[in-house]
């Protein structure tokens, strides 16, 4: 048969588990402790007659426990659900605890009190927007750094053994055909490697392109520093005034060619005239030569003032093709 009094003589005095001893008093981490303090009257280990006040999810719960349910720990705590009315709930406690203790029925109506007040405020505190604060695990965060870091290690060694491996394959340490290796795996490593040197091939090639331009530039500035160094500068080919010599003799040429150009037409309209001698009288001829018309001039291009020649004048000679001019019969008599 349980005893109280002896259950409290050690417990209370000597050692207690759930004990917590400071410098004013003793606290109780029991959850059934209806106070929370370690007391002769709050303690639910040595009174066989005591209920409290829990909440589970929101949810109170009236537990009480009796002497006639000792012997079966299992079923020792009746658990009897709470209205969230709070003066329903108050009713309830006066309703089941009807004769038991004050000091029990008081406790348990101050404990539902201040349960309530803090699921109060706890949907309060929910309704609000207000950051989330997450801790931060640092003996886990060691521990994953620590594996990537072996993980990363182990990576550099399986690249190092497969660049051993490869290069036995090409100094033919295995011969031609290895053993007990699958093909389809070397031939893959070997295509990576190639590709691998083929962008590296790329890549220096491009450098190279960018280092001749580079130099080129450079050399160029060189040059440049030099020559202002030395005191020369650079002067176009053309000067001002031979360009304005270029553009006259330009304009003689353009006025020579017109000039060929009139008289060419000039010459077709006398070989249609000469071509009827009923129309003309018969030219008079001299012993040995032959008297040409004289052909139409065109009339002159009138030029624009230009400024005095300062350079040397250019001549220029133009030959002209005289046409023959058929002979008639009476010229062929002075013949």
């Amino acid at each position: 048969m349980q005893s109280d009094d002896v259950i409290w003589s050690v417990i209370g005095h000597e050692f207690c588990s759930y004990k917590v001893k400071t410098v004013t008093q003793n606290f109780c981490r029991n959850e059934y402790n209806v106070t929370g303090l370690c007391t002769r009257q709050s303690c639910p280990l040595a009174n066989s007659r005591y209920a409290t006040v829990r909440e589970n999810e929101g949810v109170l719960y009236l537990y009480m426990k009796t002497i006639e349910r000792a012997h079966t720990p299992a079923n020792m705590w009746e658990k009897i659900e709470l209205s969230k009315d709070y003066s329903k709930a108050l009713e309830q406690i006066d309703k089941e605890l009807k004769y038991w203790p004050n000091f029990t029925i008081h406790k348990c109506k101050q404990r539902i009190t201040k349960i309530t007040q803090y699921l109060i405020k706890m949907r309060r505190i929910k309704l609000r927007q207000e950051p989330k604060l997450v801790g931060v695990k640092k003996k886990l965060d060691r521990r994953e750094a620590t594996r990537e870091r072996k993980a990363l290690s182990a990576a550099h060694l399986e690249k190092s053994i497969e660049k051993e491996l490869i290069e036995r394959l090409k100094s033919k340490a295995y011969g031609d055909a290895p053993l007990n290796v699958n093909e389809s795996v070397w031939q893959s490593i070997l295509d990576r490697e190639k590709s691998g040197k083929e962008k590296e091939l790329n890549v220096g090639a491009e450098l190279d392109m960018e280092d001749d331009e580079t130099d080129g530039e450079a050399e160029e500035e060189e040059m440049e520093e030099e020559w202002d160094a030395e005191g020369g500068e650079f002067v176009s080919d053309f000067s001002g005034d031979e360009d304005d010599d270029l553009d006259d003799e330009l304009s003689d040429l353009e006025d020579v060619v017109d000039g060929r150009l009139g008289a060419e037409e000039s010459d077709d309209d006398e070989s249609d005239d000469d071509s009827s001698p009923e129309d003309q009288p018969p030219s008079k001829t001299v012993l040995g030569k032959r008297k040409t018309k004289p052909t139409a001039k065109a009339p002159p291009r009138k030029k624009l003032d230009k400024p005095g020649r300062r350079g040397p004048r250019v001549e220029v000679e133009i030959e002209r093709e005289m046409e023959s001019i058929p002979l008639t019969r009476s010229a062929l008599a002075n013949w």
